[in-house]
């Protein structure tokens, strides 16, 4: 195998996410794995759910992500990349944790993690590692040898996954009216997290207002629309919001939610808003109901012509990206000069997390970093 695509010292990739239900009697079981530990009541559960059973009680993430291992499979056959995927949830089947026990049992000592998160916050990086190691320490305590397991980057400024989102901004635009199409405002969304998640997000030197989580995503707006001009010669104003927040309402959130946006714009004149949902990897369930039903009743109400760009899901760029970063960490851990590839301001970023990178509230064990009880 040529060195340029050696994959050595990783012997597996795995695919880490959040999972989801598959059916209505999935629903309140998959809510309280989300939950545990929290003490939230059933009947409370089924309300909650309520955004589930608008669809059949069916997240369309898992096909999603059955969809994404295809395309990595298929791109890494097609280059010459042996390396198998796995596929583990952290919330519904199939479990991390099966799925690691599997992967030992297959003989792999040496795995590399894809999570369907690209940037940096308790949430979307340190929750999974402490999911990890949960499974490594289940796994530990039944004997079994558990491999090694490194996190690939991440990768919000990865060309493979910006180009995407560029193109599927462009396409929304283009769909909308033309008479409202260059005055159209473009509000690029992502999940919302308490202020003090977003002010510890990313590595110690990062934490501030907004921390990582913000800059990162400010980058990646920043990005398309100078790239949307380019391609257009329209310069669209935008603003990154938020949606999706489920907290405490006593508890400050990034704002502002993407309703409350929808009606700032219109008040303001805007003609028409692209949604443009740059903090998702796919168009799961908080894509289809909290821009695709919420938001876009909120803009109907208002009369104000709105589109919704795609998220990457399995876009065969992406595939590819992912490809390039197996292939990039897998060179600086042989001890290779690599030069990293990335877009924007902020650079890539690191492939280790730091001790104090995305502080959880009660601290816990978390693999594939620093702190890592399974160096």
């Amino acid at each position: 195998m040529p060195d340029a695509l050696d994959a050595t010292p990783y012997d597996a990739l795995l695919l880490l996410s959040f999972g989801g239900p598959e059916g209505p009697d999935d629903v309140v079981p998959f809510l309280e794995n989300v939950t545990r530990g929290r003490g939230i009541p059933k009947e409370r559960l089924k309300e909650v759910g309520q955004h589930y059973f608008l669809f059949g009680g069916v997240s369309p993430i898992n096909d999603q992500n059955r969809a994404l291992l295809q395309a990595l499979r298929e791109d890494f056959a097609a280059h010459g990349l042996d390396l198998p995927v796995y596929w583990g949830n952290r919330n519904w089947a199939p479990y991390l944790t099966d799925t690691l026990r599997e992967m030992a049992a297959d003989g792999h000592r040496r795995v590399l993690v894809l999570a369907t998160s690209a940037y940096a916050s308790y949430s979307g990086c340190r929750q999974y590692r402490e999911n990890l190691a949960d499974a490594l320490a289940t796994l530990q305590a039944e004997g079994v040898e558990v491999p090694a397991v490194d996190k690939l980057r991440h990768y919000f400024n990865h060309p493979g996954f910006v180009e995407p989102m560029i193109d599927g901004v462009l396409r929304a635009l283009a769909d909308l009216p033309e008479d409202v199409r260059a005055g159209a405002h473009i509000a690029f969304t992502t999940h919302s997290i308490p202020n003090a998640a977003a002010d510890t997000s990313g590595p110690v030197e990062s934490h501030g207002d907004g921390g990582a989580y913000v800059a990162q995503h400010l980058d990646v707006a920043r990005l398309i629309a100078d790239a949307v001009r380019e391609r257009t010669g329209v310069d669209h104003p935008w603003q990154l919001v938020y949606q999706s927040r489920s907290g405490a309402p006593h508890i400050p959130w990034l704002e502002p939610d993407i309703c409350d946006h929808l009606e700032e714009r219109h008040a303001a004149g805007v003609p028409a808003v692209v949604m443009a949902p740059i903090g998702f990897v796919s168009d799961h369930m908080e894509v289809l109901y909290d821009l695709d039903t919420e938001a876009k009743a909120k803009a109907e109400e208002l009369g104000l012509p709105v589109r919704r760009s795609a998220t990457v899901g399995a876009d065969p760029r992406f595939a590819a990206a992912v490809r390039e970063l197996i292939l990039e960490r897998a060179a600086v851990e042989r001890g290779r000069k690599v030069t990293p590839c990335a877009l924007g301001a902020l650079g890539a970023s690191h492939d280790v997390c730091p001790v104090g990178c995305c502080p959880a509230r009660a601290p816990r064990p978390a693999a594939a970093g620093a702190d890592s009880p399974y160096a």
